[in-house]
């Protein structure tokens, strides 16, 4: 293997080059620059890099080794030793990372929570994407994204989401991440600095928008979804809902929640940004919601994403754009970054044109649907009381406790078990006191792991410790229907 490697050697200084070699080598290691593990090249490609002669890079190479820095072996070449210190420990780059203990069962949503990857069809796809792409597929990609895959998203999103859109106003773009944004920079040139958000929602998304320069505004949701009278009473212009399978709860927007949304969004001279963030993983009977956007395309911006039905890791996803944003976004974009890489694109557009991706996404809706029957049993059987709450769909479920329930203490409890799941306490700006609630992702799990996992959750000891009376005003006490 001929490994390349950046060093310097100045033929006027008094050292001689081997030791020249030597501290440099030495150097980087203690900077870390050259980490622990690290290939080096040959003797005799770096002395041929260096226009040196090779004993000059041997004799280097060997007193490293002699010292302890490299260590070399027959067949695997020179490397860094692997027992040096580590330079510091990574730094966690989300929003929402942290440290993670080492668990037996992680039932946190978003942690690796997705079902297999379609590899054998995804490298056919590439294969073919990659044998028919041609010079202009290998230059900067168009800024809306590449003309196959935008066509194909379009006849996808029409025939299984009734998405109301043209190939031209599809917008590519990384993931839902960068679609928000892209849409956090453009408001401000419509006079629209907040942003209403559901809650309970996703608090990595809250910040996200925080320090995109938008005031995010909480807005409670109920049994029916966003309470839009609340929406109303905030004064804000653009809103960022869940309306299939509210993230986290799980509950839909009713008809009349939505046609209200959509009225609402026309009245204020606003937009309604429509997260479809699950892909269609549906397991009730009758078939999936159809797009919120459908009702005015004109005011509600559709934005989904192949992170929960492929992989996160392709940061590929998708945005249907009113004509009068699309140019906004592209402007705002071009500043930013030059499009989303092409030869992906071009396989997913092979993955929907061939039918792959249906069958796939067959495949594991009737995987995930058994797994969430799992958990539901589960549930029933090792933790009495508490209700699951929401559509069958998606790749989490939100697990209503019984009023009373420390839900803190479960939690800690559960991580003494090697169960690491998120308490509901987390999701929420505004909790009532007695709603507690796991919020779990299952998709990952094969059902016996589920079926343990919860009954671990079920062990711990005075989790359920039931409220004497409900407070005045509780939704205990008035039997209410919003739990946030």
């Amino acid at each position: 293997m001929s490994l390349q490697m950046a060093l310097e050697v100045e033929r006027s200084s008094d050292d001689s080059l081997t030791s020249q070699i030597q501290q440099f080598i030495k150097n980087e290691i203690a900077a870390g620059v050259l980490h622990p593990g690290t290939r080096l090249p040959s003797s005799r490609r770096l002395a041929s890099d260096l226009d040196v002669s090779r004993s000059v890079v041997v004799e280097a190479y060997g007193q490293l080794v002699a010292e302890g820095y490299l260590e070399a072996a027959q067949g695997s070449g020179t490397r860094v030793v692997d027992h040096l210190p580590a330079s510091g420990a990574v730094v966690p780059a989300l929003l929402d990372e942290g440290w993670v203990p080492a668990v037996r069962w992680d039932l946190r949503p978003g942690a690796g929570n997705t079902p297999a990857f379609p590899r054998r069809e995804w490298l056919g796809c590439y294969q073919r994407a990659l044998q028919g792409a041609g010079p202009e597929s290998h230059a900067y990609p168009p800024l809306a994204g590449m003309a196959e895959l935008r066509i194909e998203l379009a006849r996808y999103l029409g025939r299984a989401r009734g998405v109301r859109t043209t190939p031209g106003e599809v917008l590519v773009v990384s993931g839902f991440a960068q679609a928000l944004g892209l849409l956090c920079g453009v408001l401000p040139q419509f006079g629209i600095t907040e942003l209403g958000m559901e809650d309970p929602g996703h608090p990595g998304q809250r910040q996200f928008v925080r320090e995109s320069g938008l005031r995010p505004v909480p807005v409670p949701v109920d049994e029916d979804g966003i309470d839009v009278d609340a929406l109303a009473r905030t004064g804000v212009r653009a809103v960022v809902v869940t309306p299939a399978h509210q993230f986290p709860t799980g509950v839909g927007l009713t008809p009349a929640r939505r046609a209200a949304l959509a009225a609402w969004a026309r009245e204020v001279d606003g937009w309604v940004i429509e997260d479809d963030y699950d892909g269609g993983l549906w397991y009730e009977r009758g078939g999936r919601p159809l797009a919120l956007q459908r009702l005015d395309p004109e005011r509600v911006v559709y934005a989904g994403t192949a992170s929960k039905t492929l992989a996160p890791g392709l940061r590929l996803g998708w945005v249907a754009a009113p004509p009068q944003l699309l140019g906004p976004l592209l402007r705002h974009r071009a500043r930013h970054d030059l499009g989303t890489e092409s030869l992906t694109q071009l396989a997913f557009a092979e993955l929907l044109r061939s039918g792959l991706f249906d069958r796939h996404l067959r495949r594991i809706t009737t995987l995930c649907r058994s797994r969430r029957e799992a958990l539901v049993e589960a549930v029933r059987k090792h933790l009495p009381g508490t209700t699951v709450l929401g559509a069958r769909a998606g790749l989490h479920a939100y697990l209503r406790l019984p009023p009373g329930t420390d839900e803190a203490a479960l939690v800690a409890g559960a991580l003494r078990r090697s169960v690491l799941v998120r308490g509901a306490a987390g999701f929420h700006v505004r909790r009532p006191w007695d709603a507690p609630a796991l919020v779990v992702g299952h998709a990952h799990l094969p059902r016996s792991a589920l079926t343990e996992a919860v009954r671990h959750l079920g062990s711990v000891g005075h989790w359920f410790e039931p409220s004497a009376s409900p407070r005045p005003g509780s939704s205990a006490a008035s039997a209410g229907r919003r739990w946030s």
